[in-house]
C-alpha cells in the first residue's frame, strides 16, 4: 500500500496545478463561417504547399490592389523609363553634322594657336599670351601656395595640432552621420512594427487552417473593406498563369476560391448560398448565365450527392439555366468532414479546372 500511495503522489506532483488541458501547437482547424481558398496538393507536402499558397495569393492580391500587373496589362510598358530609346535616321544625320562642325571648330582653333605662336617667331614667345592661355593654372598655383602658407602658420601657432581645414571637414561630416543614424533607427522601428503585425494573428490577412485531410490545405482570407474577393484573386491568378506559363509553385495542384462555408445540410446550404445567388445570379438581368454544380466530398460519406446538387440548383432563379457541357459559371461545392465550402468560378474547363500545375506546364 505504501508503494501505491507514493506512486499516486508522484503522478499528482507532475500534473499541472490548474488542471486545464494543454493547448496543442499548430494551425487552427477549419470551421464554418470562413472564406478563403481551398487547395489540393501532393500528399505529405501540406506545410510547403500552405507556405507557397500564401506567397502566391498575396502576390496576386497586391497586383490587384496596386494595379501593377505587367503580365495582364500590356500597356504598362508604353511609357518607358528612358525618354530617348531609339534614334531615327534624321537625328543621326543631325548628330553627324554636329560632330563634323565640332571637328572643323577644333581645326580652326588649332590653326589659330599656330598663328599666334608663329607671329612671335620660333625663339621668342609672348609671355602675355602664355599667361592669358594658362590663367586658370596660374591662379590655382597661387591659391595653393597661399593655402600652404596659412596651414604652416596655423601649425606653428597650435603647436603641431591638426590643421583647421581638417577640423572643419570632420565637423561637416558629423551632421551627415547623425542623419544616417536617424534613418537607420526609423528603418529599425518600421521593421519591428511590421514583425509585430505579422506575429499578431488577428491582423493577418491570409492564414492557414487545418482541414484535417491529407493532400488538402485551406488558406483563410480575412477580407477588409475595399479588398478583392477570393473569386477575383483566383481568377486573376489563373488567367495570369495561363498567359505567361510561368512556374509558380512546386506543390500546389488546384486552387479554388471559397466565399461561403457552412455545415453540410440542405437547410444550411440553401441559407448560406443566398448572398452568392444575389451577387452572381440576379433575377432581373438581360444576360442569363449558364451554370453547373461541381460536387466533391472528402472524409464524409453520409451525404447524398444528388440532394446537395439539387438543393443548390433549385436556389438559382429561372432566367439562368443549367448547362453541363459549356457552363459560363460553375458553383464549386467541396465537403470536408463536417464543413461545406462553396465558391463560384468562371471558365472552369478552359482554365484547366483551376490547376496551376497544368496551366504552367509547357508540355
Amino acid at each position: 500500500m505504501a508503494s501505491g500511495d507514493q506512486s499516486k503522489k508522484r503522478k499528482q506532483h507532475y500534473r499541472p496545478q490548474n488542471q486545464r488541458p494543454v493547448k496543442k501547437k499548430g494551425s487552427y482547424p477549419l470551421k464554418p463561417g470562413v472564406q478563403g481558398f481551398f487547395i489540393s496538393c501532393d500528399g505529405g507536402r501540406e506545410y510547403q504547399a500552405s507556405q507557397e499558397a500564401i506567397n502566391v495569393i498575396d502576390s496576386f492580391f497586391e497586383e490587384l490592389i496596386q494595379g501593377t500587373d505587367s503580365k495582364v496589362n500590356p500597356g504598362l510598358f508604353d511609357n518607358p523609363i528612358n525618354k530617348k530609346v531609339t534614334f531615327s535616321y534624321s537625328e543621326d544625320e543631325d548628330d553627324e553634322e554636329d560632330e563634323s562642325n565640332y571637328g572643323e571648330e577644333e581645326e580652326n582653333k588649332g590653326d589659330g594657336d599656330k598663328a599666334v605662336v608663329s607671329e612671335g617667331g620660333n625663339d621668342q614667345v609672348n609671355e602675355k599670351e602664355i599667361a592669358s592661355e594658362g590663367s586658370c593654372e596660374v591662379k590655382k598655383l597661387a591659391e595653393n601656395e597661399t593655402e600652404k602658407e596659412e596651414e604652416d602658420k596655423g601649425n606653428q601657432k597650435n603647436g603641431g595640432d591638426e590643421p583647421p581645414r581638417k577640423k572643419t571637414c570632420t565637423e561637416e561630416a558629423n551632421p551627415l552621420a547623425k542623419v544616417n543614424e536617424n534613418a537607420e533607427k526609423s528603418i529599425d522601428k518600421l521593421i519591428e512594427a511590421e514583425l509585430k503585425e505579422l506575429g499578431d494573428k488577428s491582423k493577418r490577412r491570409f492564414m492557414k487552417l487545418d482541414p484535417g485531410c491529407n493532400g488538402l490545405v485551406f488558406i483563410q482570407m480575412k477580407r477588409r473593406d475595399g479588398d478583392p474577393s477570393p473569386k477575383d484573386i483566383a481568377q486573376h491568378a489563373m488567367t495570369s498563369a495561363a498567359a505567361t506559363k510561368k512556374h509558380m509553385s512546386r506543390f500546389i495542384l488546384r486552387l479554388l476560391p471559397i466565399e461561403v462555408s457552412c455545415y453540410p445540410s440542405e437547410e444550411e446550404i440553401s441559407r448560406a448560398i443566398k448572398p452568392l445567388v444575389e451577387q452572381y445570379f440576379p433575377i432581373e438581368t438581360e444576360n442569363p448565365r449558364k451554370f453547373a454544380v461541381l460536387y466533391g466530398a472528402r472524409a464524409n460519406t453520409g451525404l447524398d450527392r444528388m440532394k446537395i446538387i439539387n438543393t443548390i440548383a433549385k436556389s438559382i432563379p429561372a432566367p439562368h439555366k443549367v448547362d453541363l457541357s459549356n457552363p459560363e459559371m460553375s458553383i464549386v461545392v467541396e465537403v470536408v468532414k463536417t464543413v461545406c465550402l462553396i465558391g463560384v468560378v468562371e471558365k472552369y474547363k478552359e482554365l484547366a479546372k483551376y490547376n496551376l500545375r497544368q496551366l504552367t506546364s509547357t508540355n
